[in-house]
C-alpha cells in the first residue's frame, strides 16, 4: 500500500511566491537577499500554521543557492534545524554556539534555524545572547516562534522581527480549492469557506480538516457533510429557525430546537449562534455591509433574500433578545428554558407587527 502524505507536507510551498497570505514577508526577505541586506538574525513571530519554519526554510535555501553551497541534486548544505521545544537547556545551546564558531566547508554562510525558541530555559537564552548579538560573519540565526512576548527583551532587541498574520478566509478557501482541482476531488465551495472558517487563519489545520473531509466523503465534499464532520451547526438550521420565527410557528420552532439539542449540539452555543444568524440579516439588508457576513456566496444570497422578510428593527430586537439569552444562559437555574423563551418571543416579533397594522386599521 502506498504511503499517505498529508496536504500540509505535500503542498508545502517551496518558493516564496507560493506562501499563502503573507506576502508583506515573503517580498521584504526576497528584496532583502536581492540587495544583500539581510539581517544575521531574524525572528519569525505568529500564530501556529501560517508559514513560519516554511518560509524560514525557504530563505534557508535561497541564501545557500546565492552563495553556492548546493550539490548537483539540489540538496542544501550548511542548514541547521534545532527545535527548542525538546533541545531547551543551556548545554544544547552551548553545543550551538561551539558549532557557530566554524565557517562552513562549503559556500559562505552556515544558517541555524531554531524552532519554537519561547521554550528555551532563561539560562540558554542568556548563553545565546552574546553569539546573537555579534555573530560571525558566516552565521546567520532564523529564530521562529508562536509566543513573542514570553522571548526575553534582550533577545527581541538583537533580532530583525518579521510578524506573521492569520491567514484570511478568502485565501485559504482559494488555496483549498486549487489543492482539490489537483487532486481530482469535487467540491462546494460554501464547504471550504466552511473550513477555512473553522482554520481560524491557520492553513495548517485547514489542510488536516480538507483530509479528513475528502476521506469521510470519498471525494465529493459538500455543506452538509463538512457541517456534520466539524460538527457545527450549517446555516441551513439557522435559516430554518428563522423562517419558523418570522411565520409565528412557536410549537414548530421548540420542535426544531429539541431536534438539535438532541443531535448533541450545546444550547448555549446555538443562541450565540442565532444571535450572530441575525446580525448577519442585518448586514444583508445594505449592498454596503454584505461583504462583512463571513459565508459563502450561495448563503450570502440566502441572506439576503430572508432578510427581505424583515424590517431593521425586527432584526435590531432579534439580536436583543438573542444577546440577553446569551449572556443570562449560564445564570439561569433552567438554561434550557432561557434559549425556549427566547425563540418564543424571536416567534413573536412578526406577530406583534400584525396586531398593530389590524389595529391601526
Amino acid at each position: 500500500m502506498e504511503n499517505f502524505v498529508v496536504s500540509a507536507r505535500k503542498y508545502r510551498p517551496q518558493e516564496f511566491d507560493t506562501v499563502v497570505g503573507q506576502s508583506h514577508i515573503t517580498d521584504t526577505l526576497e528584496h532583502a537577499i536581492g540587495e544583500n541586506q539581510l539581517a544575521q538574525a531574524l525572528l519569525f513571530c505568529g500564530p501556529r500554521g501560517v508559514g513560519k519554519t516554511t518560509c524560514a526554510r525557504i530563505l534557508a535555501r535561497k541564501i545557500n543557492e546565492r552563495d553556492g553551497s548546493t550539490s548537483e541534486d539540489n540538496f542544501a548544505y550548511n542548514i541547521f534545524e534545532l527545535d527548542a521545544a525538546s533541545n531547551n537547556s543551556v548545554e544544547d545551546i552551548r553545543e550551538l554556539t561551539d558549532q557557530v564558531r566554524f565557517a562552513p566547508q562549503v559556500g559562505k554562510y552556515k544558517i541555524y534555524i531554531i524552532d519554537e525558541v519561547h521554550m528555551l530555559s532563561s539560562a540558554a537564552f542568556n548563553a545565546f545572547l552574546k553569539t546573537l548579538e555579534e555573530p560571525p560573519a558566516h552565521a546567520i540565526f532564523i529564530l521562529a516562534t508562536t509566543e513573542k512576548h514570553k522571548i526575553i527583551p534582550t533577545i527581541l532587541s538583537r533580532c530583525q522581527i518579521y510578524d506573521f498574520k492569520r491567514i484570511t478566509i478568502e485565501h485559504i478557501q482559494q488555496h483549498l480549492q486549487q489543492i482539490a482541482d489537483k487532486e481530482g476531488i469535487s467540491y462546494e465551495s460554501d464547504a471550504l469557506y466552511l473550513v477555512a472558517q473553522k482554520a481560524d487563519g491557520a492553513l495548517r489545520d485547514a489542510l488536516s480538516i480538507f483530509d479528513r473531509l475528502s476521506t469521510f466523503t470519498q471525494k465529493n465534499i459538500t455543506l452538509a457533510k463538512a457541517a456534520e464532520v466539524l460538527n457545527i451547526l450549517d446555516y441551513d438550521h439557522y435559516l430554518k429557525i428563522v423562517d419558523l420565527a418570522q411565520r409565528n410557528k412557536i410549537p414548530e420552532i421548540l420542535f426544531a430546537f429539541n431536534e438539535i439539542v438532541k443531535s448533541g449540539f450545546d444550547p448555549h452555543i446555538f443562541i450565540a449562534g442565532l444571535g450572530n444568524h441575525f446580525r448577519d440579516l442585518m448586514m444583508a439588508q445594505n449592498p454596503q455591509t454584505l461583504a462583512l457576513i463571513e459565508a459563502g456566496e450561495n448563503t450570502r444570497s440566502k441572506f439576503s433574500e430572508q432578510s427581505r422578510n424583515w424590517s431593521v428593527q425586527q432584526l435590531v430586537d432579534a439580536v436583543e433578545i438573542c444577546n440577553h439569552a446569551d449572556i443570562n444562559y449560564k445564570n439561569s437555574k433552567n438554561p434550557r428554558l432561557t434559549v425556549e423563551i427566547a425563540l418564543m418571543q424571536l416567534s413573536s416579533l412578526t406577530a406583534a407587527q400584525g396586531v398593530s397594522k389590524k389595529k391601526n386599521s
